[in-house]
């Protein structure tokens, strides 16, 4: 029906009585309305009346083709007459009451907001102004102001904001007319611009009168005016002129008052209302000074506890936790300074970047106390100097080889890289040939002739092969008592001639600095102790003594007589001790009878105390390594001798590529900047796979507010804090700080250790504090330690205090691993998942602005969780994730070269060595050529070559076990294994960063810089492994051998499943705007192939996590640069959760060592299934082949989000898991909590369906 008008009759419905009188007002419009005054009124008030008895009248008024709410705009707009304004004001609001979104937006659209104004600005000038009239805008305005994006602009415009604040400035006690215009001021308040001109018309003190304590009077006017002055205490200016006001202890005696009085809970929104006020005032520095002088963390830490019990009351909790949580004074970290505690000195700073500005710091920093030292505040300056805590959560830290910042980027992918000539790969080698000819001799392979080869032979391995670690022992033994030395513990008193001035060595205090010049200060040769193994497997220590004669009783000394096994175990197995003083193998514990029986009750006999390979325990009391000083008593542990022989379980029997021994020999070879001097229990021993599964931790409701709480309550109650240190790296000579028994003992002295600090907080809770990685003064993140010294069945909490991430998979149901030694003696020597109560929330120890990339305000995070201990005389271990040393490593490279058989080509060359002295071993595994003859030769030499590397990021232990894992298969036995070593020649360098791992690092090497951001252009000197790893792939590429696969193994902190990153252009132009011709998308999708095959026979794979996007903050990474300049199209990061998985058959279960050591097989079939389609003549034929495999869905894939790690990962924790603690966005305060999304029953038998299909939101 065309749009009629209200006087044509024929439109109107004949039983539509209100559109007649809308004509018959409509024909009034103008001086006749201002003329015939009563006919208006009679029309309206008839109008009025159908409106309100008939809910047709209307419909009909609003309904899509009626022009009536023009014609009611009009008249009001035209009328002079109160009653005739009144009637239609009556009228609006009857319509607007009923549909109100949709009506009100039609209202809004017909420039009614601005009529309504006009009205109120003409109506004030009336002297009095008629109270109803003003009723009833104000009523209308504010029915229609949260809707009109332009509310708070037209009220200001138009002069409307002073009306309103007048009339309420003369109606105070007139709550009927009072409420209407706190509603009004409620929407001009959001308008910043509006909020700050209020503030000045000193409506923020009006509102201060409006307030009032606990009344059950006017509840719905003190709950508007309290949301109006929550409104304009978000601006700077208000909050301030409230504190000057004295106005924080008025609110927080008011909401005390509330608090008390409002028993049955019904007024929950005024101390909402009252709490949120507090919140936007203590956003200003000032405003937290007031809230703290008030006693504000007393009075909310009290009225919040009494809460509690109450469910409903949890958003006052909430918001009493979050302005807490905010008003908590800065700590700073209670370390002297930031920076690493050890010192690594480069052999030349780089000019620019984050090393260069650490070594252009003063020396030192300054400890939490000195808080005037200017010169030195740079250093770690965490000064509570930002005033409205703009907390961005921008975390430019890198998790993994994709830097997740944590700015929403869903709708911007700014980093995504958009120049065309960057994304089209381009072969360029960099290097002239000439330089590269050196890394001729790594590619034996292929230019071996193997004349000289006997292929009937078949006890010979390959000719070519040239390991630089050989296995001292067989890969299966017969179970046999090992003997080890007795000695325990020796003070400098009863240091044997064996390490004296003789032979011009350092004494054990000099060695304990970590100093630069550590590698000069050489210690007893180790290589020169050796293990010999006799007929009967028995193994007898040869130590050279000055004098040539290996003597035995000096170095032993007898136990004391009444010490118990039990006793002896606490100090025994805390460690395994590496040290100068030798000691000698008394034949005694040879005696021990080979048992019989399955490998898991295969045992070794160890004499008590444990020592290994001739080389004598340093341990002092029960927690670390005593370095000899003076420090702590020598209790009765020390005079240990001869004790109880423990039996232990053979885990080289459980594993087939370790060997304890073996270990301890790796060991002596790798080179730590603080040169530990011990082994740690878990590392010598081994893990063996639990065989049980580990879920997902479910999180418990509730669990990061108490936490809070009781760091909240250190504030309060600071009398039960102890404030205890106990363990200490800064105090290099004396880490270990010996007492009473009265709490646990910690160490990280060992290879990968990292904790720096630990402090007795309370009785059971203790705050830890990691390592920065070396030459840098941040990466928190790995921590790898040892804790003895607890009482059974007593709940410790441990609280990591310096983490750096914004979120973390501990928020989602991942947990720490624990090693127990007892638990190891018995026969289970394996890591478990453990901990309760894990959450991982931001704390009040300030961030330095130099180690938070210039931002200042930044906090550090806390990880938390609850454990308590099974065994008496325990020594347990506790780790991020699943430890894998250097030295495992290189006892697997010797023991794998063991398992080679004739038909295996293995060669082990050094590709460099390390800045750290530690070398960085090159593997290349493939089939050997059936003979001599020149076809056998042929094939074998020009095999595809697959390229691969791992743990460039020393955190990453999970990227360890998958090439574990790969390499096993490799070396295996099965008909798959062998196919695949006649199908690829494999280059793999299984550790690219030798020295990050040695040390306890978690992203760097020693040069203090993230390696995988090195590759454009590697430095040889600082950078080497990087360096000569990218100069084998030019070298490659140069003699037109570039790999068919490029994969760099690692791990993620912050989503789930295994999945890989790829590059390609296609999809990266998708991802951004663009503009690029089909010519510029041309590319083989041959790059898909690889990662969809995981996704079909990889049951922790998802296909759905892989992105193929190129950004800008990429193009340095390994991925990138070798398929920009190499010219890999199949170049990728292969990610590995250090969680566990949401899909497939490992949904809802934590993620293990069996189940990465599984991947790492499965990328093996991949592989083959790869060359299955690869070795298709047609190349069209290999293409159609993909196009399948990958199906119709790969635009699906390609609209996955980038490699960004969005906060949607997750579902969001609605127990108000606010990291900021400090956002200004009421918004960002959800007030119930969401169970974690483990799930309960997960049906761990499901068929993998194609994970594609699965996308999480």
């Amino acid at each position: 029906m065309n749009k009629p008008k209200m006087a044509t009759e024929k439109g109107v419905p004949s039983n539509s009585r209100v559109l007649m009188l809308l004509g018959q007002l409509e024909r009034m419009n103008g001086e006749a309305m201002v003329k015939d005054v009563e006919t208006a009124r009679q029309v309206t008030a008839k109008i009025l009346h159908l409106i309100q008895t008939q809910e047709k009248s209307g419909k009909e008024v609003m309904s899509k083709g009626s022009s009536g709410m023009e014609v009611i705009l009009s008249s009001l707009e035209s009328t002079q007459d109160v009653q005739t304004t009144l009637n239609i004001l009556y009228i609006l609001s009857e319509l607007l009451t009923v549909g109100r979104g949709r009506r009100v937006g039609v209202f809004v659209s017909k420039g009614g907001t601005g009529i309504l104004f006009q009205i109120l600005i003409t109506a004030s000038k009336e002297l009095p102004p008629s109270e109803e009239l003003m009723l009833q805008l104000h009523s209308l305005l504010a029915k229609v102001g949260p809707k009109d994006r332009k509310f708070g602009v037209k009220a200001r415009l138009s002069g409307a904001l002073n009306v309103t604040v007048n009339l309420m400035k003369q109606n105070l006690q007139n709550t009927k007319l009072l409420l209407p215009c706190l509603q009004v001021l409620r929407v001009y308040s959001t308008n910043s611009v509006n909020a700050i001109s209020l503030g000045k018309n000193g409506v923020v003190e009006l509102m201060f009168k409006i307030t009032a304590p606990y009344s059950k009077k006017n509840t719905s006017l003190l709950k508007v005016a309290l949301d109006a002055l929550g409104a304009l205490l978000k601006s700077k200016t208000n909050a301030r002129r409230a504190v000057d006001g004295k106005h924080v202890p008025v609110l927080l005696a008011l909401y005390l008052d509330w608090h008390r009085n409002d028993n049955r809970h019904r007024h929950m929104l005024i101390r909402k209302g009252l709490l949120v006020c507090l919140r936007n005032i203590t956003n200003l520095k000032l405003g937290r000074k007031a809230f703290i002088e008030a006693d504000g963390m007393r009075i909310l830490y009290n009225s919040s506890t009494e809460c509690l019990p109450v469910r409903t009351l949890d958003p006052l909790v909430n918001t009493s936790s979050l302005i807490m949580r905010k008003c908590f004074p800065k700590n700073r970290l209670p370390l002297p300074t930031i920076k690493s505690a050890f010192h690594y000195q480069l052999p030349h700073i780089p000019a620019v970047g984050p090393v260069a500005q650490l070594y252009s710091q003063p020396p030192g920093g300054r400890t939490r106390h000195q808080l005037s030292n200017k010169p030195l505040k740079k250093v770690d300056d965490v000064v509570d100097e930002s005033d409205d805590n703009e907390e961005t959560e921008g975390d430019t830290e890198n998790d993994t080889e994709n830097e997740e910042d944590e700015k929403d980027r869903c709708t911007a992918n700014d980093d995504i890289e958009t120049d065309l000539n960057k994304l089209h790969p381009k072969k360029s080698p960099g290097r002239p040939y000439e330089e590269l000819r050196v890394y001729e001799r790594f590619f034996v392979e292929l230019s071996e002739d193997f004349q000289g080869y006997n292929f009937e032979c078949s006890k010979t391995a390959s000719a070519t092969s040239s390991s630089s670690l050989s296995s001292s022992s067989a890969p299966s033994r017969p179970t046999r008592p090992i003997i080890v030395p007795t000695a325990q513990a020796l003070s400098p008193k009863h240091v044997p001639i064996l390490s004296s001035q003789e032979d011009g060595n350092p004494t054990k205090e000099q060695q304990a600095q970590p100093s630069p010049s550590a590698h000069a200060l050489t210690t007893l040769e180790l290589d020169a102790i050796h293990l010999t193994k006799d007929q009967d497997k028995t193994e007898v220590a040869n130590i050279p003594s000055p004098d040539g004669y290996a003597t035995l009783s000096s170095l032993t000394r007898p136990s004391s007589q009444g010490q118990s096994i039990e006793q002896e175990l606490a100090h025994v197995l805390e460690s395994v001790s590496l040290e100068e003083a030798g000691a000698l193998n008394s034949e005694e514990g040879a005696k021990g009878v080979k048992e019989e029986g399955s490998p898991v009750n295969a045992t070794r006999h160890i004499q008590s105390p444990l020592l290994l390979g001739g080389i004598a325990s340093r341990r002092v009391g029960g927690g670390g390594s005593n370095w000899g000083s003076d420090c702590g008593s020598e209790g009765p542990e020390d005079e240990g001798g001869e004790g109880a022989v423990l039996e232990v379980p053979d885990t080289a029997l459980l594993l087939s590529l370790h060997d304890p021994d073996l270990y301890v020999e790796m060991v002596k070879g790798t080179h730590s900047v603080p040169q530990y001097a011990e082994v740690a229990y878990p590392d010598y021993f081994g893990h063996v796979a639990p065989t049980f599964r580990e879920p997902l931790l479910e999180r418990l409701y509730g669990v990061q507010r108490s936490k809070i709480f009781q760091d909240i309550e250190r504030l309060i109650h600071p009398n039960d804090i102890l404030d205890k240190v106990v363990y200490d790296l800064d105090i290099p000579s004396c880490p270990v700080i010996e007492d009473d028994g009265e709490s646990l003992k910690f160490n990280s002295q060992f290879e990968s250790g990292n904790l720096r600090k630990a402090v007795q907080v309370r009785k059971y809770e203790y705050d830890l504090v990691l390592n920065s990685d070396i030459n840098s003064n941040h990466y928190h993140q790995w921590f790898y330690f040892e804790v003895s010294g607890m009482r059974v069945g007593t709940t410790y909490r441990l609280n990591i205090i310096n983490c750096e991430k914004s979120n973390s998979q501990f928020n989602y149901g991942m947990q720490v691993l624990m090693y127990s030694v007892q638990e190891a003696i018995s026969g289970r020597p394996r890591w478990v998942r453990t901990g309760t109560d894990i959450c991982y929330y931001k704390n009040h120890f300030a961030r330095s602005a130099i180690a938070a990339g210039g931002q200042k305000g930044k906090s550090y995070y806390t990880l938390t969780f609850s454990t308590s201990f099974s065994h008496k005389d325990d020594v347990c271990y506790f780790a991020y994730h699943y430890p894998y040393t250097y030295s495992t490593l290189k006892m697997h490279l010797s023991k794998l070269e063991a398992l080679r058989t004739p038909q295996i080509y293995l060669r082990q060359d050094v590709l460099c060595e390390t800045l750290g002295g530690n070398s960085c071993p090159l593997l290349t595994i493939t089939a050997m050529p059936e003979s001599n003859s020149n076809d056998h030769i042929c094939q074998f030499r020009n095999r595809p070559l697959i390229f691969l590397s791992a743990r460039v990021h020393p955190g990453e232990t999970n990227a360890s076990w998958v090439m574990k894992g790969t390499l096993e298969f490799l070396m295996g036995t099965s008909p798959l294994a062998a196919s695949l070593r006649e199908a690829y020649i494999f280059k793999i360098v299984p550790m690219l960063n030798p020295d990050g791992v040695v040390n306890g690092n978690h992203r760097c090497s020693l040069s203090g810089e993230d390696l995988n951001r090195q590759w454009q252009n590697p430095n040889p000197e600082l950078h080497p492994t990087i360096y000569h790893t990218k100069s084998l792939l030019q070298y490659l590429a140069h003699i037109q051998r570039a790999p068919l696969v490029f994969c760099d193994y690692h791990g993620h902190s912050r989503k789930k499943n295994v999945f890989m990153y790829g590059c390609s252009v296609k999809e990266t132009v998708w991802q951004s705007n663009i503009s690029a011709t089909s010519s510029d998308l041309q590319e083989d999708l041959g790059y898909r192939a690889l990662p969809k095959i995981l996704s079909q026979i990889a049951p922790a794979f998802s296909m759905a996590s892989c992105s193929f996007v190129v950004e800008r903050s990429k193009e340095s990474t390994a991925r990138v640069v070798v398929w920009r300049e190499i010219g890999v199209q199949r170049s990728y990061t292969m990610e590995s959760t250090l969680c566990g998985c949401d899909q497939g058959k490992y949904k809802g279960l934590q993620i293990g060592t069996r189940e990465l050591e599984e991947m790492g097989a499965q990328f093996c079939v991949a592989l083959l299934r790869l060359k299955r389609l690869t070795g298709l003549r047609n190349h069209q034929h290999l293409l159609d082949l993909e196009s399948d495999i990958i199906g119709t869905q790969s635009k699906v894939v390609s609209s996955c989000p980038t490699t960004y790690v969005m906060e949607e990962d997750e579902p969001s924790f609605l127990e108000a898991i606010d990291y900021s603690a400090e956002s200004n966005d009421e918004d960002a305060e959800p007030e119930n909590e969401h169970i974690s999304e483990v799930h309960k029953n997960p049906d761990h038998l499901d068929q993998l369906s194609d994970s594609e299909t699965n996308h999480r939101d």
